[in-house]
């Protein structure tokens, strides 16, 4: 039966994903602003242990693990003893979902102030109880200690099995990170046993009683409009129920194979328009930018400009310009998009989605059914990975309309092909660069425009006396959205490969070049610690290879990228796209003080990894408003033997705040590796994925 709404009755944290004991029921916010309690995000269990409450999903991250990190500090209790509950719109305090690197930025020092907060106030407890002067209190392993009479009482006999009524402190004293005990070190993952063991249940593992499986009805296109559906076939078989509820049409069954035997048999007929194809997407890009809608094109057009660059281009020495491009890609998680949806006879939705904003989709349930907030519950279990592709809601509307129509709780699980087709993507881009050199190579001007990936690193990193940026959003022929580290990746691809460019083109090493060019700074230091590791000034690659570096930053994150690549002479023969193989690549990452360092590492190296398939092959294909290549056999991903030597540089800065992690570190490779290739081969790749073939 469908869980009661919490305030009907106390859930139990083993509800949703590990720990124990008893969390007192709360009625989240539905406003932006933070709440101001303690009980809002710490609940002191009777045995002096802490459970957590934040609205942040589990996507991979291993975030969990170090916002744990961050109260145990603060507590000066054993990381075991901290239990994080997160993503439950019906226990956890609003948020506006996890993306744009923001948890560690935004949730670590909030969690941080709660807990310092908490401690202060069981000093006082304690200080009342014993006529003692706080000053001469300390906690220690879950209970507050007097340090000169040995007395002791644990945190939960302080808190008494109560909420936490106390005003969060925003100038509580924290510990500062130079005397992190907890935070800052390498710690195990939380539940680390379980997803080995594959014990551990993602978004769709969940399973409720007398559950259904629905398939939903695509058309063979994007954009095609449904003529006529014939479900006599899909309705005869046993067990079936066909459903037409709202926008969704589908089908329900008492197992996934029956719901998909359903499915192939409704007949439907479709009309389809014709539309464009990858062929000419580029063109298309310039050209659309025009017909853009006035009032997007107003709110989303970024443009930066110091100097003129028409007086800088003028004065140069020397003038160069080019064109760089990046196409679609998917997200390719490695759990497509799952939910349950289950109504209660009262009319209560409870959905448990895989999501990066389960206040956003609950936002949509309310909207696509009438329904008030304080009626719906969004639960999110830990998620097979998003990066930023798990933002809407689709399967939670698909399973809530099925759900509603069946009468019984239906799970809808995307197949792989509904995935690559019917999610968003990567925003493909056109990059237009200009750059002006003095007699002395010094760079006078500089000018990117950048048509329909985004405004992300649209602004150069380096010191030029003249330089001008804008981005133009453009008509974009697919879906298209978030992805990790948005359109830095294709404004770093540009810039970082045109740099080169000009490097060579002013008779200057690479490394050299964006010095001369970079202030001291953060950057500067981030390049520099990836070139020496690399062992930059000294490298001499083998025949057949060559070395190229790039840095960047975004989202407070400083990175810096050297690799080192293998051109495969016998691939190019045979005609063979796969000619590029990277053999070495170094890292160096700076986002202020680590508060994991071994989760920070994970994350740097997944983002490389990930980065080498927009680097070298990921691009989606689509023609007539259908995507070509829809599935792992058609759509190649990084597999385990592209990964190079990975070399990881952490920069730990301890008078700096923490800044998130999950998307700087991607955005350097792709033009690392361009300039290796240019470096062994004498030419430019300005196209992702980079093929000498193409």
């Amino acid at each position: 039966m469908t869980p009661p709404p919490p305030e009907r009755r106390p859930a139990t944290v083993a509800e949703f994903g590990g720990g124990r004991g008893t969390i007192p029921p709360a009625a989240p916010p539905t406003i932006e602003p933070a709440p101001s309690l303690v009980s809002a995000y710490l609940f002191v269990e009777p045995d002096g242990g802490v459970t957590v409450f934040t609205g942040k999903a589990e996507v991979g991250q291993n975030i969990r693990t170090s916002l744990a990190q961050v109260v145990a500090e603060e507590l000066y209790l054993p990381l075991e003893r901290v239990r994080v509950v997160m993503a439950d719109t019906a226990i956890v305090p609003f948020d506006r979902g996890t993306f744009g690197s923001r948890t560690t930025p935004d949730m670590a020092p909030r969690l941080r102030a709660a807990a310092a907060t908490a401690r202060e106030h069981f000093k006082d407890l304690a200080a009342e109880r014993w006529e003692a002067d706080t000053s001469a209190l300390l906690l220690r392993e879950g209970s507050v200690v007097h340090a000169e009479t040995g007395q002791s009482v644990s945190l939960g006999e302080l808190a008494g099995g109560g909420p936490l009524q106390v005003p969060v402190d925003e100038h509580a004293a924290a510990t500062p990170p130079v005397d992190w005990r907890i935070a800052g070190q390498a710690a195990p993952k939380v539940n680390a046993r379980d997803m080995v063991t594959g014990a551990h249940r993602y978004a769709s593992d969940v399973i409720r009683p007398d559950m259904l499986f629905g398939r939903v009805l695509r058309p063979p296109a994007f954009g095609a409009r449904l003529v006529s559906l014939d479900v006599s076939r899909a309705a005869a078989l046993p067990g079936v129920v066909v459903v037409q509820h709202g926008p969704v049409a589908g089908v329900v069954a008492p197992t996934a194979t029956g719901a998909a035997k359903a499915l192939g048999a409704l007949n439907a007929e479709w009309t389809v328009e014709p539309q464009p194809s990858d062929a000419d997407l580029y063109d298309r890009l310039r050209r659309d930018v025009s017909e853009a809608d006035p009032g997007r094109q107003l709110a989303d057009r970024s443009r930066y400009e110091s100097g003129s660059v028409e007086d800088g281009l003028a004065q140069a020495h020397r003038v160069l310009r080019a064109t760089f491009s990046v196409p679609y890609i998917a997200h390719a998680p490695l759990e497509p998009r799952a939910a349950v949806a289950e109504w209660a006879a009262d009319g209560y939705l409870t959905v448990w989605a895989g999501t990066q904003r389960p206040f956003g989709v609950r936002a949509e349930l309310v909207a696509a059914f009438g329904l008030q907030e304080d009626r719906v519950r969004v639960v999110v279990p830990d998620t097979g990975s998003g990066y930023g592709g798990k933002h809407t809601g689709e399967a939670a509307l698909e399973a809530a309309h099925l759900a509603r129509s069946a009468g019984k709780p239906v799970k809808v699980v995307w197949t792989r092909e509904e995935e690559f087709t019917w999610a968003y993507f990567r925003p493909a881009g056109v990059m237009d660069l200009a750059g002006g050199l003095g007699t002395d190579g010094a760079l006078l001007a500089w000018e990117h425009r950048c048509f329909n990936a985004g405004a992300s690193a649209l602004r150069t990193v380096y010191e030029v006396p003249n330089q001008r940026s804008e981005f133009f959003p453009s008509r974009s022929p697919l879906r298209q959205g978030s992805y990790r580290a948005l359109a830095s990746t294709a404004n770093t691809f540009a810039r970082e490969s045109f740099m080169d460019e000009l490097a060579h083109a002013a008779g200057q090493d690479p490394f050299v070049f964006r010095l001369r060019h970079l202030a001291p700074g953060r950057m500067r230091n981030a390049l520099e610690a990836a070139a020496g590791q690399f062992g930059w000034s000294s490298y001499r690659p083998g025949d057949g290879r060559g070395i190229g570096l790039a840095c960047g930053t975004e989202k407070g994150g400083y990175v810096a990228s050297c690799v080192e690549v293998e051109i495969v002479r016998a691939a190019q023969v045979a005609g063979n796209a796969e000619d590029i193989r990277v053999l070495r690549a170094v890292t160096a990452f700076e986002c202020g003080a680590i508060v994991n360092p071994d989760g920070l590492r994970n994350q740097i190296e997944g983002a490389v990894v990930q980065g080498l398939g927009g680097a070298l092959f990921e691009a989606i294909r689509f023609q007539d408003g259908r995507i070509l290549n829809p599935r792992f056999s058609e759509y190649r991903v990084p597999r385990f033997g592209d990964v190079p030597h990975l070399e990881t540089v952490l920069l730990d800065r301890k008078d700096l705040p923490s800044a998130g992690a999950g998307e700087a570190p991607i955005i350097t490779i792709a033009p690392a590796i361009a300039n290796a290739v240019f470096a062994a081969t004498g030419r430019r790749l300005r196209s992702l994925p980079l093929s000498l073939n193409r």
